[in-house]
């Protein structure tokens, strides 16, 4: 039997998290990279865009923690953990992380990859206006720049098409001007 079929039965087909039905995925649970069930939970598009940080934390969407936390499964057990730790601005998570209780093993598994120890802020390639930028994107130069290294002058309203975002630095975007590649400031552009 496949880990698919397996989670389908294991979860009754809904998210191991928040009991959702929609678009359900499956999520290896790092830092295990194979797909096992014993490793694997099952969670819905919402769950599954936050666990890996596409979009924000929603800690209204995630007071269903405070019932996936008592799963029998190790795997839900550990994801509840660190996205408990996550939200540790939120007094019901901290609440609800002070009463979890995990054999030394679990607790290993669920420090593993220091998720924990980061905060629910996740930072985003925005534009001027805060509208998310993806890779591909065409963005409006809402300001003439001057290139550096380069007689480059890019004007007011200039479009950059096919952008690609620079993976270390959330201010920054890469695009295409006049055949030259250069790298752009987000708050300098909007997206078109």
């Amino acid at each position: 039997m496949s880990v698919a079929s397996e989670l389908i039965i294991r979860s009754n087909n809904q998210c191991e998290l928040c009991s959702s039905t929609k678009n359900l995925s499956i999520y290896d649970v790092p830092p295990n990279p194979q797909q096992r069930i014993e490793d694997s939970i099952f969670v819905c598009e919402k769950c599954s865009a936050q666990l890996n940080k596409k979009e924000a934390l929603d800690p209204f969407h995630w007071d269903c923690l405070t019932d996936a936390m008592w799963s029998e499964v190790p795997a839900v057990q550990v994801v509840a953990w660190r996205l408990l730790s996550r939200l540790s601005s939120e007094s019901w998570a901290v609440d609800a992380k002070d009463m979890l209780y995990f054999d030394d093993e679990t607790l290993a598994w669920a420090k593993a990859t220091g998720d924990h120890e980061n905060s629910s802020e996740i930072e985003f390639h925005k534009d001027s206006n805060g509208n998310l930028l993806q890779n591909g994107d065409s963005v409006v130069l809402i300001k003439s720049l001057d290139v550096k290294g380069s007689s480059l002058n890019a004007k007011l309203g200039t479009v950059v098409r096919n952008i690609r975002l620079v993976h270390d630095n959330t201010e920054q975007i890469e695009g295409k001007i006049e055949g030259q590649t250069i790298v752009i400031l987000t708050k300098y552009l909007r997206k078109n």
